[in-house]
């Protein structure tokens, strides 16, 4: 599930030592020079909205212009900050290398990339070449002499096992996640409207620490989920809401429906995401799972929202592959994000969702509606 990207990250980025350490992100480094051993360099670009190898690697969230780090196997890494000079010294608290330099564009990154082929004879990777522009994707090009090696899948197989460190921060998430929700419930409880309810949750996840809410909700009883345009008042009612978070630059993501009353649609969607969770294992097929949810709760259907993504891997970005596409499993050492939800095309409709670990032996629930 995607939602409107903010203009600007507010929350903390810095990078805090404790959390993840920086031989964590040299062992991540060292993996991918034992993928690619004869690479002089890799080029890794992120900006505010696609950032997640550029955090994998480096631990920095670019909250304004974009930023290239150039990674080598000598360990002497450097970043180069877009906005101009006064933007390093406000990029020193993000990230664990300390050689920081302006962004002057495409060509003297390219030129460090070359400076690096007199050592290893390799082509220089590019990572998250996806999202660069085009006149700096260029200049890279121009002067190393030849296209650069896309190692982005390599990365997104890397980032997809998940160290203690990763899990801790996921766990900080989901607490992060829980204080939102329970903000949520306690308005509607108080009579607050879906504006001031779900604001009651954004405020609580920045209370805790977020550097970044999205929420959704829906204003037909379930049936389609919007962001804010214009203030919603109605204080009746269930309301289904998605939130999701990001904790030292990991997110946790979350489907539920507040109401006072139990309604038989709700409980059905949360009985089969429980019945979901009992059956995932390392090893479980995640679209036989799927199939064998969507068989059980008929004569509901499988909501629209949930139709294509039953689990996908949450962790550095939203959007991490895999989806619930054949041949995805579930594997140990991997975090997902379950979703059910459930329709009868006229009253009745609900999502929910759960935050979990897959471990040799089974699941960790690390959020749940």
């Amino acid at each position: 599930m995607l939602t409107v990207q903010p203009t600007l990250l507010i929350g903390p980025s810095d990078w805090d030592a404790e959390v993840m350490p920086q031989g964590e992100f040299e062992k991540r480094i060292a993996a991918l020079w034992r993928t690619y051993p004869e690479a002089p360099c890799a080029i890794v670009y992120g900006d505010r909205c696609h950032h997640a190898e550029l955090a994998y690697l480096t631990n920095l969230v670019p909250k304004l212009e974009a930023a290239v780090a150039v990674l080598f196997p000598t360990g002497e890494h450097e970043i180069c900050v877009g906005g101009g000079p006064n933007m390093v010294g406000a990029a020193r608290p993000l990230t664990w290398i300390s050689a920081l330099k302006p962004l002057r564009g495409g060509e003297a990154i390219g030129r460090r990339a070359a400076e690096s082929r007199t050592t290893l004879p390799g082509v220089p990777l590019l990572i998250g070449g996806d999202y660069i522009p085009t006149a700096l994707r260029q200049g890279i090009i121009e002067a190393i002499g030849e296209p650069p090696v896309d190692a982005t899948a390599q990365v997104w197989a890397l980032m997809r096992r998940t160290s203690s460190f990763d899990l801790s921060a996921i766990r900080e998430s989901c607490f992060v996640l829980t204080a939102a929700m329970a903000a949520i419930a306690e308005a509607r409880r108080a009579g607050a409207g879906i504006t001031a309810a779900v604001l009651a949750g954004e405020r609580a996840a920045n209370a805790a620490g977020a550097q970044d809410v999205r929420t959704l909700f829906s204003i037909n009883g379930g049936r389609t989920l919007v962001p804010f345009t214009t203030p919603i008042d109605p204080s009746t009612g269930p309301l289904q809401v998605y939130v999701a978070v990001r904790r030292f630059n990991y997110w946790a993501e979350g489907f539920a429906v507040v109401s006072e009353q139990r309604l038989p649609g709700v409980e059905r969607a949360r009985d089969l995401l429980r019945r979901a969770l009992a059956m995932i294992k390392p090893g479980a097929d995640a679209v036989d799972v799927a199939r064998r949810v969507v068989k059980a709760m008929k004569p509901h259907r499988c909501h629209p929202v949930t139709m294509r993504s039953f689990a996908n891997v949450v962790g550095l970005a939203l959007d991490e592959p895999p989806h619930t596409d054949v041949g995805a499993r579930f594997e140990a050492g991997e975090v997902y994000s379950v979703k059910v939800g459930i329709t009868d095309e006229a009253k009745s409709h609900a999502i929910v969702s759960a935050m979990i670990g897959v471990r040799p032996d089974g699941i960790d629930v690390l959020w749940s509606a």
